[in-house]
């Protein structure tokens, strides 16, 4: 079982002076942040890719390598490479060369992106996003496999027995993200790969079905259950007491969802669906660090997971709230976890 933090790069906005902050002192902040979460024992550090005014990270491999620099151990993840809208060779490319710099942590969490601003940015159609997507994952999945790659498809030119360099020294650990999608749950399994769930809205009992599905599928396929990977990836804040969460978090966290919403014809995000993610049956995991532990390892248990991703920067909390909450989660809150499962930690 392994616990993480994961962060879209999310700009603290500042409402007196209506702007958000500069994505330099963000990504600075961020150098602080990943340090202190190795410090605390967490396994894995996995960061999102936009292509908005209100996020600092566009290019999470050139952000990872920056944070290898100042790590040592921690697991560092994409969450997710939109591989829809972008080049397979060049994502495989910079994460093998982000591996050997950090020393065999990098990884590559692969999604089709719920987020479309990357598709125009690198002249794609959204007409063909899931076409876009099986294609570029074959063709990723191949170079990750062979050293010399033969490959034709229809959205990029052919290979013919070309190798990329530089070489890795192990095959890169691939995941594939999910939101609800039966067929992709069922791609990921039938090819074998570790999934990652992001629950972050609804009920998290509601994707029970959905994680029974890839574990038959999984069988199904022929591979080995002892190699099997579940992670979910949802909306995480330890904090004093729901009553600080609801004073100091919050606001942030709905301007964020009403932002995101008045792209996609949501309704403003209210207190009342806020504090319905907070009770036992909802996918935010906030609260103080009992009420957190109590609800991952509810999840963990009910899912069978052996990862779990705590998003902390929803709506650009401030960097003072980021570490104490990233303080919390990796003294507090994944203590008990792997005590209650009885991991040691090496």
């Amino acid at each position: 079982m392994e616990l993480g933090i994961g962060m879209f790069g999310d700009l603290t906005f500042d409402a007196q002076n209506n702007k958000f902050q500069s994505p330099r002192e963000r990504l600075s902040e961020m150098k602080e942040q990943v340090k202190l979460a190795e410090e605390a024992g967490l396994d894995s550090f996995v960061l999102g890719e936009h292509h908005r005014p209100d996020y600092a990270v566009s290019s999470t491999e050139i952000v990872l390598a920056a944070l290898a620099s100042v790590t040592h151990k921690i697991k560092l993840s994409s969450g997710v490479t939109v591989l829809s809208s972008a080049d397979p060779v060049k994502v495989y490319q910079d994460y093998v060369t982000l591996d050997l710099l950090s020393n065999n942590r990098a990884e590559i969490i692969a999604g089709r992106g719920s987020f479309t601003e990357s598709f125009p940015l690198f002249g794609y159609d959204l007409k063909d996003y899931n076409e876009l997507y099986e294609e570029k994952l074959e063709l990723l999945l191949k170079l990750n496999n062979e050293e010399a790659t033969t490959w034709k498809g229809k959205f990029r030119a052919a290979l013919n027995e070309q190798t990329v360099y530089p070489r890795p020294e192990r095959p890169l650990p691939v995941w594939i993200a999910v939101g609800g999608t039966p067929k992709s749950v069922e791609r990921a399994a039938r090819l074998g790969l570790p999934i990652m769930f992001a629950i972050i809205g609804g009920m998290p009992r509601q994707f029970k079905p959905l994680v029974e599905f890839y574990k038959e599928q999984y069988q199904k396929n022929g591979h080995d259950l002892k190699k099997m990977q579940i992670g979910v990836h949802s909306h995480t804040f330890v904090c004093g007491s729901v009553d600080e969460l609801l004073e100091n978090y919050y606001p942030g966290y709905a301007a964020q969802m009403d932002r995101i919403g008045t792209t996609r014809g949501w309704l403003p995000y209210s207190k009342q669906q806020f504090l319905h993610g907070l009770s036992p049956d909802g996918a935010l995991y906030m609260g103080d660090p009992a009420e957190v532990t109590h609800k991952i390892l509810e999840t963990i248990e009910m899912f069978g997971l052996t990862r779990y991703i705590a998003h902390v920067d929803v709506g650009g909390p401030s960097h003072k709230q980021l570490m104490k909450t990233i303080e919390l989660f990796g003294e507090k809150v994944v203590p008990e976890i792997r005590k209650a499962m009885k991991i040691t930690v090496k």
